[in-house]
């Protein structure tokens, strides 16, 4: 098993056939779900899943709402868009990676964030920061 950083094909076809709506469609939620070193994440991930999700205290199956922080917007040649950063509060969880989808309808992919190891919390904050919202560190990018 593994997961590999990488932002989801289908997401990029949703993209192209306007599917996806960062800003002007507010009736889209976008979440972000924890999985454990047993979950098979990749490019080719199509749709939010429960398996291999984490559980534990402080944790909710399909996990938490985000909150675009930075609609999208441009710089030179590249479009992007950012989330505020997220938190599950006093939560016991270990988690190896994340992905974030669209929640409803078939719960589309987006984007695979691999944390490059086990990150844990006991009883404690677990809390996603998002990097920098520019052209070259932005969580969403499309160059």
């Amino acid at each position: 098993m593994a997961i590999t950083q990488a932002m989801c094909t289908s997401f990029k076809q949703a993209l192209l056939d306007g599917e996806m709506d960062f800003s002007s469609d507010t009736t889209q939620t976008f979440k972000i779900a924890l999985y454990t070193s047993s979950a098979t994440l990749d490019a080719s991930t199509t749709a939010y899943s429960v398996t291999n999700e984490v559980s534990g205290t402080g944790y909710t199956a399909g996990g938490n709402t985000l909150t675009i922080s930075t609609n999208p917007t441009t710089s030179g040649t590249t479009a992007y868009l950012s989330f505020s950063n997220t938190t599950w509060t006093t939560a016991t969880i270990t988690a190896r990676g994340a992905l974030i989808y669209k929640s409803g309808g078939s719960n589309p992919a987006v984007a695979v964030l691999d944390f490059g190891g086990d990150k844990t919390s006991t009883a404690g904050d677990f809390t996603i920061q998002f990097p920098t919202a520019d052209a070259s560190t932005a969580i969403i990018r499309v160059a």
